[in-house]
């Protein structure tokens, strides 16, 4: 619940999936820190780079030595971050996996006081898909229990580089790849979410 002078709490999302027909899953992740270090998590985001000119950090795009170092450096700092697997996802389901996962999201969110969750924008149509199945979560929530969401482009906002690792970890352990995860298991809350699809 929000209180009157208080600061909301801000918290930064971002995905990774795999559509298969046989162990396809949705990851969302959502990386917390106090907004009193957010200038300073940017900062650490951006010298991640190196001295690439990439418009942002991805995991995708870096290689295992690159991996490892990030997860380090976001262990390092002192953050929390909530993560919904969701599964099954066969092909072309991602954007129910999606919304099965943000609403659990929200949920776990706002009980850690969390009020607003910045994702990375998609699409004007697909980030209006992500307003109202935040909208549609809010309705269980407890009463009067605040909770907004907003896109920002994933290159002006090195916080969501943090997500993205996060995803990028717990990704690579769906893949029989732990060690990454292995790295945060202590900052990292996970649920499962069941995506009926």
């Amino acid at each position: 619940m929000s209180s009157v002078g208080r600061i909301p709490i801000c918290a930064f999302g971002d995905e990774s999936f795999k559509e298969s027909d046989v162990d396809g899953f949705y990851v969302l992740a959502a990386a917390v820190f106090d907004r009193a270090v957010h200038d300073d998590v940017r900062t650490v985001m951006s010298e991640l780079r190196g001295r690439r000119r990439i418009p942002k950090l991805h995991w995708n795009e870096m290689d295992p030595a690159e991996q490892e170092s990030a997860v380090k450096t976001l262990a390092d700092l002192d953050g929390f971050h909530l993560v919904a697997v969701g599964s099954p996802v066969p092909r072309r389901r991602q954007e129910r996996a999606r919304a099965c996962c943000l609403r659990r999201l929200v949920l776990e969110l706002a009980a850690f006081d969390v009020e607003m969750l910045v994702l990375e924008s998609r699409t004007a149509t697909l980030d209006v898909r992500d307003v109202e199945t935040v909208k549609g979560a809010r309705f269980d929530l407890p009463r009067g229990t605040s909770f907004r969401v907003a896109h920002e482009r994933g290159r002006d906002e090195p916080l969501l580089w943090a997500a993205d690792i996060v995803a990028g970890a717990i990704r690579a352990k769906k893949d029989g790849r732990p060690g990454y995860r292995r790295l945060i298991e202590d900052l990292v809350y996970e649920v499962a979410v069941e995506t009926n699809c």
